[in-house]
């Protein structure tokens, strides 16, 4: 190429050819280094954006691998600190200040530090032989374990939070106040209940004693672990079920006026579908008023029966009744002596309570972490329906020797009509 150069030839000509050299070898280089073997050039939009997901995925993988488990873990910690300090706050005359150990928060998207501000309780009465204890509604996802600063007198083993099987089941009845039990219950700092209805001994059985742990939610020492699931009280194969798994479980049962329970269960049929007349469901035979047994809104009501196949398995000393009227009239009272027959601390009590007038029956004053009232969910207190007078009667002349009869079982007259 260079002799060709040195030729004595028109300087125009000699000009062009070196060009048109340089422009070859420009051209064999670039498709030697930017062009790939299955035809794409490194510079086309489309095999950029292919590399850019691939390089995307791979670090999302090493992502996954290596970050999310410390974010899950970072999170976890964060909820549980944060709840404990709300318990001892509330509970133990303990500040909430400063920040928590620097592991305690979840994790930015970079992985870089804590992604909202942590909190840790101070303690300002080293006297006191605290048993911590944290709320959250939502700690079903929650576990790992507190910070054994939060209370030098206990040892971090002590604060372990474990999910154990429960000690005590809300068993019935449907539409009887379950519910309102229920979330009365968890005001208290010793209990950690199950928000959902977990349905294990009459419809999950099979999946196992591991399996409903699992369900449970996270509690440490001297904490009770709870669950509610009303129709156990009428299944028959559940009693031995649930003596198999513990025989020194307390059982709850919330019982009420068994004609207003059955309208009650009828209006939940109705708002969800179309059915026939209350009446038509309730008696056989509407002229003679034979009452159909085989309809469940009216068989559940005879408590005495269900109540036969559970003392075969448990003594009476294991039963707490619960008044469902009570409840509503006076919850305060009712709510002390749950909480008596639970033995804890008598926290729950009349100034956690106001009477809605919309609704007919009982509201927190203060739903735990809110400053706001707080009701049940706008299923509870519906308008029951306008159900014959003389309908009432033949229910009530139905129920009243079962009724008897379980007055005397349980020894405690609860004054149906």
């Amino acid at each position: 190429m260079l002799d060709l150069c040195n030729k004595r030839w028109p300087r125009k000509l000699l000009l062009i050819a070196c060009l048109l050299s340089v422009l070859v070898c420009v051209l064999i280089s670039y498709r030697e280094c930017c062009q790939q073997p299955g035809g794409r050039r490194r510079d086309d939009p489309g095999f950029l954006a292919a590399e850019w997901g691939r390089g995307r995925n791979m670090v999302r993988s090493v992502w996954d691998e290596e970050i999310s488990e410390t974010f899950l873990s970072g999170r976890r910690q964060y909820r549980m600190h944060l709840q404990q300090a709300r318990y001892v706050d509330a509970n133990y005359n303990i500040d909430v200040r400063d920040e928590l150990p620097a592991n305690a928060g979840p994790l930015r998207r970079d992985g870089t530090g804590p992604a909202r501000p942590r909190h840790r309780v101070r303690q300002t009465n080293p006297h006191n032989p605290l048993a911590f204890g944290y709320r959250d509604e939502d700690a079903d996802r929650s576990s790992g374990t507190t910070d054994a600063t939060l209370n030098p007198l206990l040892s971090s083993n002590s604060l372990n939070a474990t999910r154990k099987l429960p000690q005590v089941i809300i068993i019935g009845v449907k539409k009887g106040g379950t519910r309102a039990l229920l979330e009365y219950l968890r005001l208290h700092p010793d209990i950690r209940a199950v928000g959902p209805e977990v349905h294990f001994f009459d419809r999950k059985y099979d999946n196992g004693l591991e399996w409903y742990r699992r369900k449970m939610p996270p509690t440490i020492a001297r904490q009770i672990t709870m669950e509610k699931t009303p129709s156990y009280f009428i299944t028959r194969e559940v009693p031995a079920r649930v003596y198999n798994m513990s025989r020194d479980v307390k059982l709850l049962v919330v019982v009420r006026d068994p004609v207003t329970r059955a309208i009650s269960d009828y209006t939940q049929t109705v708002s969800k579908k179309n059915t026939k007349k209350f009446e038509e469901l309730a008696f056989i035979n509407n002229a003679t008023g034979l009452v159909d047994t085989s309809w469940s809104a009216i068989r559940i009501g005879v408590y005495a029966k269900h109540l036969e196949r559970w003392l075969q398995y448990f003594p009476l000393s294991q039963f707490m009744f619960v008044s469902g009227e009570e409840l509503i009239s006076n919850p305060g009272k009712e709510m002390g002596l749950v909480q008596n027959f639970l033995g804890i601390k008598k926290v729950v009590s009349e100034k956690h309570f106001y009477f809605n007038q919309t609704k007919g029956f009982p509201c927190l004053k203060k739903k735990e972490g809110s400053s706001s009232p707080h009701c049940l969910g706008r299923t509870k207190g519906r308008a029951h329906p306008d159900i014959e007078p003389n309908v009432i009667q033949r229910l009530r002349d139905f129920y009243r020797p079962f009724n008897m009869k379980f007055y005397q079982m349980t020894g405690r007259n609860f004054n149906w009509p």
